[in-house]
Parts: C-alpha cells; structure tokens; sequence
C-alpha cells in the first residue's frame, strides 16, 4: 500500500502542510530551502516592498534555469545526434569500399 507522509513545508516564512510520497520528501525539503535561500540573496540584494515580488522573482529564475537546461539538453542530443549520423556514414562508406 502506498504509504502518504504529511509534512509541513516552510516557504517565505509561511507554513504549507504537504501530503506527499516518501520518495518525494527529500526534494520537496531541498527545493523548500533553495527557495528561501533564493529570497533572502534578492532582500539583501535589491529593494524589495513585499514577499510577493520576492517570490515572482524566485519563480522566474526557477523556470529560467529549467528551460536554459531544457535548452542546453536539445541542444547536446542534437550535437550527439549529428556525430552518429556522421560516423554511420563513415562506416557505411567504409563497408561498401
């Protein structure tokens, strides 16, 4: 049986209470604390009026590392794609020689 973990997650000092897979936990905390490491560097580091602004600009961020990385993976399958296609045509030429 599927066994659920309720755990409560803490987010610009505001408590959300999870119910969540084991195997999910260990992200969930670590992406928790990312987050409040990411809010505090934008506080310390710009003029902030409220959480909210704080919390856009760690949304931002974090979707603009998830595609730069979608982003940089097309693009590495792509090059890899290409150098197979390349060495299946050396080896072709090879065999028919």
């Amino acid at each position: 049986m599927d066994e659920k973990l309720k755990i409560k997650i803490s987010i610009a000092d505001r408590v959300y209470p999870l119910t969540v897979d084991p195997a999910q936990e260990e992200g969930l905390r670590s992406a928790s604390k990312k987050i409040d490491s990411m809010i505090k560097q934008f506080e310390e580091n710009y003029a902030v009026r409220d959480k909210q602004d704080v919390l856009a600009m760690c949304a931002l961020q974090f979707a603009a590392q998830a595609e730069q990385k979608q982003i940089n993976t097309s693009a590495e399958l792509e090059t890899a794609f290409d150098k197979l296609k390349e060495m299946d045509e050396r080896l072709g030429q090879m065999l028919s020689e």
